[in-house]
C-alpha cells in the first residue's frame, strides 16, 4: 500500500542528518540520516539493540544528539512542537487507579488539551474502538491488551499531526495487531504522519511507504519499500516436464535445478536481461513442457539481508521469534 504523495519529494515532517549518540563512551547511534515525508507511514526497522529507540528519542528531543541536527514539523527544537506530536513509548505505563476516560484525558492534558475536552474525546474514542463498556473501569481492571489500547488512544486524543510509535505491536495478540494496523492506515488517510519502530518485517512491509533499515547504530538504507525490494533481481520460478533440450540454452548457467519427480523439474533464476517474453518463446519452441512459470519479486526480508547483512537478519529473526524489541 503506497500513497503517491507520501513517497515523493514534498515537505518533510522529520529530517535528521548525522545523528550521533554515545552512552558512557559506547556508540549507540552512528551518523543516522532520516527524512520522513509528511503524510507517510515510515518504519524504522532493525533488531534489538540496533539504535531504534535512541534514534526516536533524539528525534523527539527527549535526549539530545552528541552530533548532528534534526528538524521536526519545521522546528529545530522538537519540544516547541510537542503539542503537535503523539508519542507511544515502548515502556507502557498508566496510573492503575485511573479510569479509562481519565487516563486518556490526562495524556491529552500533557499535550495541552483541556481535561474536560480530553475526557469527552476519550469517551468517544473508547466507544469507537469497542471499549465503551470499559469507560468507567480502572486501568488495573483491564486486560493487558485493553490497557495498551487505552494508552494508544491517549496518544492520539489531542489529534496530533505526527505520531511516533516505539514497537507498537509488541505484546499485542494477532487481533489487536490487526486493529492497530487499521488505525495506522486511518491516521495516514487523514494526513497524519506516522513513524514507528519495529523488529517485525511483515509489519513494515505491509504498512510502510518508506523505511530506514538500522543495524549497529547505522542506517545503510533509507527509502521506499519498493526500492529496497528492487535491489534484488526478480526471480523466475519455472516448472517443466522435460529436463534437457535446446531450450536449456535460454536458462542462465547458474539456474538452480531441483527434480520434483519423474515428470517434473523445477528451475529458479533471475529474470533474463532479454526479458521474459524471449525466454518464453524459446521454451515453447524447444518443447520444454512448461507446467508453470511465475515471476516473484524479492520480499523485504531478502532486501534486509542484502542491505544489513546476514548477522543482522538473524538477530532480527531471533527478536521476532522471541517477541523482543528495542
Amino acid at each position: 500500500m503506497t500513497r503517491p504523495h507520501a513517497c515523493g519529494h514534498g515537505p518533510l515532517a522529520i529530517e535528521a542528518n548525522g545523528l550521533v549518540k554515545r552512552f558512557d563512551g559506547t556508540l549507540a547511534v552512528d551518523g543516522v540520516d532520516i527524512a520522513v515525508p509528511e503524510g507517510a507511514i515510515y518504519g524504522i526497522l532493525g533488531p534489538n539493540g540496533a539504535g531504534k529507540t535512541t534514534t526516536l528519542r533524539m528525534l523527539l528531543g527527549i535526549i539530545d544528539p552528541d552530533e548532528g541536527v534534526r528538524r521536526v514539523l519545521g522546528n529545530d527544537r522538537p519540544h516547541e512542537v510537542a503539542k503537535l506530536i503523539g508519542y507511544l513509548p515502548e515502556e507502557r505505563g498508566l496510573y492503575p487507579a485511573m479510569k479509562c476516560d481519565e487516563a486518556i484525558a490526562f495524556m491529552g492534558a500533557l499535550r495541552g488539551l483541556p481535561l474536560d475536552e480530553g475526557k469527552a474525546r476519550g469517551r468517544k474514542l473508547l466507544e469507537a474502538h469497542g471499549l465503551g463498556h470499559a469507560i468507567d473501569r480502572q486501568i488495573r481492571q483491564l486486560s493487558k491488551g485493553m490497557a495498551q489500547t487505552v494508552q494508544l488512544l491517549g496518544t492520539l486524543v489531542h489529534r496530533p499531526k505526527l505520531v511516533v510509535f516505539d514497537e507498537p505491536f509488541s505484546g499485542l495478540d494477532a487481533i489487536n495487531q490487526g486493529k492497530l494496523e487499521v488505525m495506522i492506515r486511518e491516521l495516514a488517510k487523514t494526513g497524519t504522519t506516522v513513524i514507528f519502530s519495529t523488529h517485525v518485517i511483515h509489519h513494515a512491509e505491509r504498512l510502510c511507504d518508506e523505511v530506514a533499515i538500522i543495524a549497529g547504530g547505522k542506517v545503510p538504507y533509507a527509502g521506499s519499500v519498493d526500492a529496497a525490494r528492487d535491489r534484488i533481481p526478480a526471480q523466475v520460478r519455472l516448472e517443466t516436464r522435460s529436463s534437457e533440450g535446446a531450450w536449456r540454452a535460454a536458462l542462465p548457467n547458474d539456474a538452480r535445478h531441483d527434480r520434483k519427480g519423474d515428470d517434473s523439474h523445477f528451475w529458479c533464476f533471475p529474470v533474463p536481461e532479454t526479458g521474459i517474453e524471449a525466454l518464453l518463446k524459446r521454451l515453447i519452441e524447444g518443447e520444454a513442457g512448461i507446467l508453470s512459470l511465475s515471476i516473484e519479486r524479492a520480499g523485504l526480508h531478502d532486501a534486509f539481508v542484502e542491505i544489513a547483512g546476514a548477522a543482522a537478519a538473524r538477530a532480527l529473526d531471533e527478536d521476532t521469534a522471541g517477541g523482543v524489541g528495542r
